[in-house]
């Protein structure tokens, strides 16, 4: 190559390398990240990241992290794939040849098996492998990651960071948030406010959203308003005492499903019809009027992925 050829190169790199097409990853590492345990210094860029949390690994194929194995859930049920991938992202799985971890119950044998330079476990949930913080933590770097305070836009911005993605977390905001102003200008909202709920018929049971879970979060970024709930209720929580969920059972599911609306996740039509045949729900305004709505089986877990598709449904259903 002759000179004036190395000195053109030169230069594209330089101004590619200014306008952040590429990053000088190098120069970010180590880095110090701070978790749920604590403050850690995190040496390089990772390369082999392990997520027992099937929750998050949503989220880290979306800013196309190099995450190898994932930990799953029951495989075909009624959000899962046949791998026990969640299913918004259960295709991106397969094509990046992901492995399955684990059915479940979590295993250290399992991860350590991966050679991981990175290891992520969900502080809450029935996806946390917590309880083998320790085990995990001699393999590999550890990080405990809260999702059930906060929106997946914050959780996303956290994952770029512990991962050196950042500029791929913020440009998956980006389009989200640019999506979401489109269909806010088109939509019409019903009568407010709503109820946000996961139901279970056979158990007459839900889990309600609450205003600090993702799911709660997008719906008020649309514009909704979530329905505070009644003074007195008795409420049961589970798994780690979650901010994102209240459960409701027994004569409190009426109770606590107040709103003008009802939206279901992790639900289609077979879960609407359930609510409007329950005769114990008959009386709700939301059952009364016809203001129940699925928002698919495939939005029990809000990433990018799931976050897209409801803002779809939400703006083909109540588009001016």
């Amino acid at each position: 190559m002759n000179f004036p050829a190395v000195c053109r190169n030169a230069l594209l790199f330089t101004g590619l390398l200014l306008s952040g097409i590429i990053s000088a990853t190098a120069a970010d590492w180590p880095r110090q990240v701070t978790d749920s345990r604590g403050t850690h210094t995190l040496e390089s860029k990772p390369t082999r990241i392990v997520s027992t949390s099937v929750t998050l690994t949503g989220s880290l194929l979306a800013i196309d992290a190099p995450v190898v194995a994932s930990g799953a859930t029951t495989p075909n049920n009624r959000v899962a794939d046949d791998q026990g991938f969640l299913r918004q992202w259960g295709e991106i799985a397969r094509e990046r040849k992901l492995t399955r971890l684990y059915i479940g119950e979590p295993s250290a044998e399992a991860v350590a098996a991966q050679m991981p330079d990175l290891i992520l476990i969900s502080a809450t949930g029935g996806d946390s492998a917590l309880a083998l913080y320790d085990q995990l933590s001699t393999i590999a770097p550890t990080l405990v990651i809260n999702y059930d305070d906060k929106s997946w836009q914050a959780l996303l911005t956290q994952l770029g960071t512990f991962t050196g993605q950042e500029k791929q977390a913020a440009a998956r905001i980006a389009e989200f948030d640019n999506a979401l102003a489109q269909v806010k200008q088109q939509m019409k909202l019903p009568p407010q406010p709503v109820n946000a709920i996961v139901y279970t018929a056979a158990a007459h049971s839900a889990n309600l959203w609450t205003a600090d879970s993702a799911q709660g979060k997008l719906l008020q970024q649309l514009g909704f308003t979530l329905a505070p709930l009644p003074a007195g209720l008795h409420t049961s929580q589970s798994q780690g005492k979650r901010h994102d969920i209240i459960q409701l059972g027994g004569e409190n599911l009426a109770t606590g499903l107040n709103g003008e609306g009802l939206f279901l996740f992790a639900g289609d039509q077979k879960d609407v019809d359930a609510i409007y045949a329950n005769p114990l729900l008959a009386h709700l305004p939301a059952v009364k009027n016809k203001r129940v709505w699925a928002l698919g089986t495939e939005t029990f877990r809000l990433d990018y992925y799931s976050a897209m598709r409801v803002l779809a449904r939400l703006g083909e259903r109540f588009k001016h």
